[in-house]
């Protein structure tokens, strides 16, 4: 299985494979603690996901300082020289899993039935806009009753919260007045 994820952490990407071991900035977890980055892509197996649902679980092995980096100004023949540097705080993690929660998830429906049947009410009155970009939720609003807009705005409000998103959906419900 060579699956791949592309995951960021302190602001930059990183391409990460199951096992591999890398260098990112200081993370303020302590060693041995477990991280969950925010995953952008996973590939390998087909067709490149870019709206992945999968987790990426990362351990922290320990934090390093990086190589010293020498830092030198001058100005000739005005005798002037000063001289800085600096070393990098980093902390070394590895990739234990990719998507590994995916199979932990799968088996979390048959002890937990009371949450997914509420999601499964909530679907059957409104669609799913969580996974809808504001501009599709814009243009698809416009066809919607108002308790499926009423019940979007909810879902919405209760999820990421989006301002554009939220405002789409107000204008709509203003509009089935």
């Amino acid at each position: 299985m060579s699956s791949y994820a592309i995951i960021s952490l302190g602001g930059k990407q990183y391409r990460v494979q199951e096992g591999e071991r890398l260098l990112v900035d200081r993370l303020r977890e302590d060693e041995g603690a477990t991280v969950q980055p925010r995953v952008l892509l996973v590939g390998g197996n087909g067709a490149p996901d870019l709206s992945p649902s999968t987790t990426v679980t990362a351990r922290v092995v320990g934090h390093e300082l990086g190589e010293k980096i020498r830092i030198g100004k001058y100005r000739r023949r005005t005798g002037y020289k000063k001289h800085t540097g600096h070393r990098s705080r980093l902390t070394r993690i590895e990739i234990e899993s990719i998507g590994g929660k995916r199979a932990k998830a799968a088996a979390k429906p048959k002890a937990e039935e009371s949450k997914p049947a509420a999601k499964a009410d909530q679907a059957a009155v409104g669609p799913d806009v969580g996974a809808m970009t504001i501009a599709q939720i814009t243009e698809a609003a416009a066809g919607w009753s108002r308790p499926e807009v009423e019940a979007a705005l909810e879902q919405e409000r209760s999820g990421k919260a989006r301002k554009g998103a939220l405002s789409a959906l107000e204008s709509a419900l203003e509009e089935k007045d």
